[in-house]
């Protein structure tokens, strides 16, 4: 399991467990896809990165793809408990301009309330 979903307020709460990489995205894509087929309401998202203490640039294009998709229907994703390793990819690419970044899920839910 890469992925582990829930439903918060009306939020998709999206926290991957294991580092994203080449190796994890194809099934990051297809277990988000799974839940997001069942849950066809939830237009928002936060994407839990707690425990993902490494990230390559296939992990960020898998991020920024996912954030597309998501902004393409209207809903908006926001990034939260970027570790120290992944934030150093966001921050040598420059896409920490492309996403809101928060320290904790609890700040990135309130942002859409």
């Amino acid at each position: 399991m890469v992925v582990t979903c829930s439903k918060e307020c009306g939020i998709g709460v999206i926290r991957i467990d294991k580092a994203l990489t080449s190796a994890t995205v194809d099934t990051f894509r297809a277990q988000l896809a799974r839940w997001q087929s069942g849950e066809p309401d939830v237009k928002n998202y936060v994407i839990d990165l707690s425990q993902v203490d490494f990230m390559d640039s296939a992990g960020l294009g898998t991020l920024i793809a996912t954030l597309k998709r998501i902004t393409e229907v209207g809903g908006d994703m926001k990034i939260a408990s970027l570790q120290k390793k992944p934030r150093m990819v966001f921050e040598i690419t420059r896409a920490y301009k492309v996403f809101e970044i928060y320290d904790t899920v609890d700040d990135a839910l309130n942002m859409f309330k």
